[in-house]
């Protein structure tokens, strides 16, 4: 018997991951070659972190 209030948690770290790696698997299979670094990092959105601002 589940518990009153029920059982789901979300935890918001692992969805963004979820989400990144999900876009990362669709730019993957959409390339003709391997993606170069600075490719991934556009699809991880790694260069918006390091921005100052």
């Amino acid at each position: 018997m589940a518990p009153v209030g029920g059982t789901a948690v979300q935890d918001h770290v692992a969805l963004a991951e979820i989400e990144l790696c999900g876009e990362l698997i669709i730019a993957a299979s959409a390339a003709e070659d391997r993606l170069s670094l600075e490719s991934i990092d556009e699809v991880l959105r790694v260069a918006e972190e390091r921005e100052p601002g």
